[in-house]
């Protein structure tokens, strides 16, 4: 058996060819001054009879643990390779043994003080941050802080960005709903018992089209802020700041593609919805009411499933045409390449930062919705009951406090947006080396790096 360094103790095993009996290496006879066997008598002053005729062994021996290999005349014997770090580094002992103190007072192994077997590897070595996350994979806590931490950090530009955008669609969502969805939306059936079926379906028709088109306005914001701010997370991961101005120039030529994509992200999700609801809406115009609403209902909500899934197979599309400068198709296909395999992830993150950012954000329009309610004609009852009618006060003031909340949620769901497509792609292409070149970290090589 081959006597394997690290795991068998010296002599446990022959190596050398001995025979196992064979106590140590032979003297060499070839010597000048070293006598023949038939002229050297055997030392046994003992009597132990383990030493028999023709024995060079002499009866002082050094010593266990202190064996050297045989070196030859005029040659000094190699010294010992040097202790490597981490595991297996073991000090050296002092005279009482391990854990004794050593000479010079330093302590012997297994000493408090003195790390044990495996105590000189403490881990990989922690990743550079030289922004707001750390350069590798992130965790969920991370990502949210690292949105949290953008708005904190950069609070100027974010801020500006965000109630920029927060004013421009409180306004148009104001000035909708008081010429337009005021006048056309009667909620009232759905409060009367005695109304009609059609009385209902026209209720529910004209809620759903207020519903909608403020939700098509949001959303246009949103993807909006998150464009904007894409440009400032990006430059925070690299611990870089950037102004409102800068932002908009590097986001200017891609706002043109950002609103296709957009348009073609909501005709997509409008149309799976359309082909879902469809046949319902068929069979209820045919005289089955009752069967085609049910119908309705259920391709309705198997098409919002679909539209759901879509959506956050898409969802990092924006930051792929912003920061990639991709086409529309190209930037949708990013996504859905960075998000195969990481759906529910990506869904629960998103989910997440949402219920978080309009918490939040609740907090805040809340307050200013009762006291538009207040200041109104019918006052907070009316708003309760529903039947309260959506003046100008009302829509100016609760516009306000949906403004102050609209400057907090923009920049937690797109900070997280634009994070989780960093995190994606630091997970499936190494980005982190490429963003760690840029942020200048030093120990990071040249070299081109993949997906980069």
């Amino acid at each position: 058996m081959k006597d394997t360094p690290g795991w068998a103790s010296p002599g446990s095993a022959p190596s050398d060819g001995h025979e196992p009996g064979a106590s140590g290496p032979a003297e060499p006879n070839d010597r000048a001054d070293a006598p023949q066997p038939e002229d050297q008598p055997s030392p046994d002053p003992n009597n132990t009879g383990s030493q028999g005729p023709g024995s060079q062994w002499s009866p002082q021996q050094p010593p266990p643990g202190q064996w050297s290999a045989p070196t030859g005349p005029g040659q000094t014997p190699p010294p010992p390779p040097p202790p490597g770090p981490g595991w297996g580094t073991q000090p050296p002992a002092g005279p009482g043994g391990y854990g004794a103190p050593g000479p010079g007072g330093h302590p012997g192994y297994g000493a408090p003080g003195y790390p044990a077997w495996g105590g000189g590897w403490g881990g990989p070595p922690p990743a550079a941050k030289p922004g707001v996350i750390p350069l590798r994979p992130l965790g969920v806590g991370e990502i949210l802080d690292g949105a949290v931490s953008t708005m904190r950090t950069h609070w100027r530009t974010v801020l500006g960005i965000s109630l920029t955008v927060a004013v421009v669609t409180e306004i148009l969502v104001i000035l909708l709903q008081g010429f337009v969805l005021n006048d056309s939306t009667s909620t009232e059936a759905l409060n009367d018992p005695s109304a009609t079926f059609d009385e209902l379906t026209r209720a529910m028709g004209d809620a759903m089209l207020g519903t909608t088109v403020v939700f098509v306005i949001s959303l246009i914001g949103t993807v909006a802020a998150t464009a904007l701010l894409t440009t400032v997370t990006s430059r925070a991961v690299l611990g870089k700041s950037v102004t409102t101005g800068e932002a908009w120039r590097d986001a200017r030529p891609q706002v043109p593609k950002l609103f296709g994509l957009i348009f073609l992200l909501l005709l997509i999700t409008f149309g799976v919805v359309l082909v879902g609801t469809v046949p319902g809406i068929l069979v209820a115009v045919a005289g089955a009411g009752g069967a085609g609403a049910a119908l309705a209902v259920l391709g309705g909500l198997g098409a919002g499933i679909v539209a759901l899934w879509l959506m956050i197979r898409f969802s990092l599309a924006s930051p792929a045409l912003m920061l990639e400068k991709q086409s529309i198709v190209k930037s949708m296909s990013r996504s859905a390449k960075l998000v195969r395999g990481s759906w529910w992830r990506v869904f629960g993150i998103q989910l997440l930062a949402t219920i978080i950012a309009n918490i939040v954000a609740a907090i805040v329009v809340i307050p200013f919705t009762f006291l538009a309610a207040a200041l109104s004609g019918d006052g907070i009852g009316g708003l309760v009951n529903g039947t309260g009618d959506l003046g100008w006060t009302f829509l100016i003031i609760s516009g306000v406090g949906s403004v102050i909340g609209s400057m907090i949620t923009f920049p937690i769901t797109a900070g997280v947006t634009v994070l989780l497509y960093i995190d994606q792609r630091i997970r499936r292409e190494a980005l982190d080396l490429e963003l760690a070149r840029a942020a200048g970290v030093q120990g990071y090589s040249t070299g081109p790096t993949p997906g980069g």
